[in-house]
């Protein structure tokens, strides 16, 4: 019985059923080794006081009692087992001392059916460039993105939206499905946890409302914006349901860039873009996007802004943007070129052998 006191927390199964058994102060406890959020192995948890806390997403139930606590009044549980210690052997009873209290089916509006309503073609943009929001600069990546947005309302009659992720709160991925491949859900875990996280706008603008998307991002130090990257690193839930699932969320859709910045690196940026975007499902115009620098030897931020600002070229190249953009998105939607099925866009089924 002693080998059972270390690891303090271990799964084990007994006639089938994953138990978690702990033991903590002296007293063992055996309680139901599944999460009921997502599935997650109770048995490789953590302690937290009295409590076992779920490797993947972090439910909190208690080691003797099976329950979790969501919120003050609101709780779900897992089964919870009787012991017996006889001769130095501990004895587990699998008839549960206390039931469970199943997870609540969780439905929220990203959840919902992905039908395109009809409407003309729709056009969300999406800046990622940083600054102070109570005093915001003057930023060449989104004022070319201004620019095609007001052309593809005005001028092309779409309906355009503008979606800054400056202005929006959104917390940093925390690496879910690094713990485990399933651990990473649709919507995002921290989506569906946490009521201030907004990131469901862009996934709402990406997966249910746009037919284009066109992505905004200056060039920091050879690469596109911090901003940028945390937004993508949030979109993996959307690639990962391709990988585990074989749910392509994304059909049928537009993406192109805006890329500027103070030295060169534009080719790589832009290469990045095009191989995450197309991961997710998107597809690309003709020349799938526009860029502007200086150049290495050229760093010189107020002589780029100015340059930027009264291009005529840079604005009409905005413009043609997402005029290709459009005339891609309309020609997709018309001839209804995506399959029902995309065989897990080249990749192995999860649970396939290598």
């Amino acid at each position: 019985m002693d080998a059972l006191k270390d690891p303090s927390i271990r799964e084990i199964v007994v006639d089938t059923k994953k138990i978690a058994l702990s033991y903590k102060d002296g007293v063992f406890g055996a309680i139901g080794g599944t999460c009921l959020h997502a599935g997650g192995p109770l048995g490789e948890g953590k302690f937290k006081e009295d409590r076992i806390v779920c490797p993947w997403h972090s439910f909190q139930y208690d080691r003797k009692t099976g329950v979790c606590r969501l919120g003050e009044s609101f709780e779900i549980a897992v089964p919870s087992y009787p012991l017996k210690i006889e001769n130095d052997r501990l004895f587990v009873d699998l008839e549960p001392a206390t039931k469970g209290k199943p997870m609540p089916e969780y439905e929220d509006d990203l959840t919902r059916p992905i039908v395109r309503a009809p409407g003309p073609v729709r056009v969300a943009g999406i800046s990622t460039t940083a600054m102070n929001a109570k005093y915001p600069r003057y930023s060449t990546s989104e004022d070319l993105l201004e620019t095609a947005l007001a052309h593809a309302r005005d001028a092309l009659k779409a309906e355009t939206r503008l979606l800054q992720m400056n202005q929006l709160r959104v917390r940093h991925c925390e690496g879910y499905y690094s713990k485990s491949s399933h651990a990473c859900l649709w919507p995002c875990t921290i989506t569906r946890g946490d009521d201030n996280d907004e990131m469901d706008q862009i996934y709402e603008a990406m997966v249910h409302w746009a037919d284009v998307i066109l992505v905004a991002t200056p060039i920091r130090w050879g690469s596109a914006s911090s901003l940028y990257y945390k937004m993508v690193e949030r979109l993996n839930c959307v690639q990962n349901q391709i990988t585990l699932h074989n749910n392509v969320l994304i059909r049928n859709k537009v993406a192109a860039f805006i890329i500027t910045g103070g030295q060169d690196n534009i080719q790589l940026v832009a290469g990045q873009m095009l191989g995450f975007f197309s991961e997710l499902g998107f597809v690309f115009p003709p020349f799938p996007y526009i860029a502007h620098s200086l150049g290495w030897s050229a760093e010189n931020m107020e002589r780029n802004v100015k340059y930027v600002r009264k291009s005529r070229g840079l604005h009409k190249g905005a413009k043609d943007l997402v005029r290709r953009a459009v005339e891609t998105s309309k020609a997709l939607l018309e001839s209804g070129l995506c399959t029902p099925s995309i065989e897990r866009a080249g990749r192995k089924a999860h649970n396939e052998p290598d």
